[in-house]
C-alpha cells in the first residue's frame, strides 16, 4: 500500500470531473448534527499466496470473501438473507504449466492466466503473470461484493414497508447499474492514486477541514455506470498529510445534489466512532467496515 492507500504500482493521477454544484470546486461545512442512518456495512477481502513455480511461472492461489454486517440494537450480525461468499481458486497460465492436474486435487477451480481478460497473451515474464493473476484476484473480490450489493438493492426494492435501509458499501459503487442507481447505497472511497477535480479545484480539495465536504461531481466512466460523488474530511488533518481522514462518496445521480451530499455526509461523519484501532487506515476506516474485515479474516482465512 502507498501511503496513501492506494495500491503502490498504480500511476498516480488527477482526472477531470463535471461540476454539477457550483461553478468552481469549493469547500461547505457539513450543516446540522451526525445522525446514525447506515443499516449495514459491506467489505470484501482477498488473500493470495504463491504456491510454487514451474519453468518460472508462478502458480497463485487466491481466496476471495465478502459479507454483509447490519446493525441490530447497536451490535453488528452477519445479513441473514445472503450468507457470506468465500471462493477459492489457483491461478496459472495454463501455456506454460504442465502439472495441471496437481493442482486439481482438492477440487478448487483453475484460472488460465495465459491471457488476459481481452484475449491478449500475456508475457512469459514471471512478473507479468504474477500481474496478471493480481488483477483476476481483485475482479473476483470486486464481483462477489458486486453480488451481495446487487442483493441488497433488490431486497430493499422488494420490501413491503419501502426499503430496507441504507448500505455503506466500502469502495465505489459504479460497477453495477443496481448499485450505481440505487440511493440505499452508499460508496465510500478510502485510496486516492486517482484524484477527481476540475481546474485548479484540487488544493481546495486538499485543504478541507474536519466536517467539510467539496463540490458535488459527476464521475465520468466509459465502461461503468456514471454516479456523482464528493470528497469529504472525517477527521482534523492538522499535522498530517493531505490525505488524513479524507474519504471519497460516491452515490446515484438523482439530482438534488447539495441536500443529498450533505444528508449523506452527516451520516458518514456519525461512524467514526468508535476508533477503529489498531487498524494503520483508522483515520480513514469506520468501524462497521473493520467489523466486517475481521469477521472475513476468521472464516475465510
Amino acid at each position: 500500500m502507498s501511503a496513501y492507500g492506494g495500491v503502490s504500482g498504480d500511476p498516480p493521477v488527477v482526472r477531470d470531473v463535471v461540476l454539477v454544484e457550483d461553478e468552481t470546486v469549493r469547500a461547505h461545512a457539513v450543516d446540522g448534527a451526525p445522525i446514525v442512518q447506515f443499516t449495514a456495512f459491506l467489505d470484501g477481502t482477498q488473500t493470495v499466496h504463491v504456491r510454487g513455480h514451474e519453468r518460472g511461472a508462478p502458480i497463485m492461489q487466491g481466496t476471495v470473501a465478502a459479507v454483509i454486517r447490519e446493525r441490530r440494537e447497536r451490535r453488528l450480525v452477519t445479513w441473514p438473507h445472503r450468507l457470506p461468499i468465500v471462493r477459492h481458486a489457483y491461478y496459472a497460465p495454463l501455456l506454460y504449466v504442465r502439472e495441471r492436474a496437481n493442482h486439481e486435487r482438492n477440487g478448487w477451480p483453475i484460472v488460465d492466466t495465459s491471457y488476459t481478460k481481452k484475449g491478449t497473451l500475456v508475457p512469459r515474464h514471471p512478473a507479468a503473470l504474477r500481474a496478471e493473476a493480481l488483477e483476476r484476484i481483485g475482479h473476483a473480490r470486486e464481483r462477489a461484493e458486486r453480488e451481495l450489493a446487487d442483493a441488497w438493492c433488490e431486497m430493499a426494492a422488494n420490501a413491503a414497508d419501502g426499503g430496507a435501509g441504507v448500505l455503506f458499501v466500502d469502495g465505489g459503487i459504479s460497477g453495477s447499474v443496481t448499485t450505481a442507481t440505487s440511493s440505499c447505497v452508499v460508496g465510500v472511497i478510502k485510496s486516492h492514486q486517482t484524484l477527481y477535480s476540475l481546474g485548479d479545484g484540487l488544493p481546495t480539495i486538499m485543504s478541507l477541514e474536519c466536517g467539510e465536504r467539496s463540490s458535488v461531481f459527476r464521475v465520468p466512466h466509459k465502461e461503468r455506470t456514471p454516479v456523482v460523488s464528493w470528497y469529504l474530511r472525517l477527521r482534523n488533518p492538522h499535522g498530517h498529510d493531505a490525505m488524513f481522514g479524507l474519504v471519497r462518496v460516491e452515490v446515484a445521480d438523482h439530482g438534488d445534489y447539495a441536500a443529498r451530499a450533505n444528508d449523506v455526509s452527516r451520516w458518514i461523519l456519525a461512524e467514526v466512532a468508535p476508533l477503529s484501532l489498531p487498524d494503520g487506515r483508522w483515520d480513514k476506516m469506520v468501524y462497521g467496515i473493520r467489523d466486517c474485515e475481521q469477521f472475513l479474516r476468521a472464516i475465510a482465512s
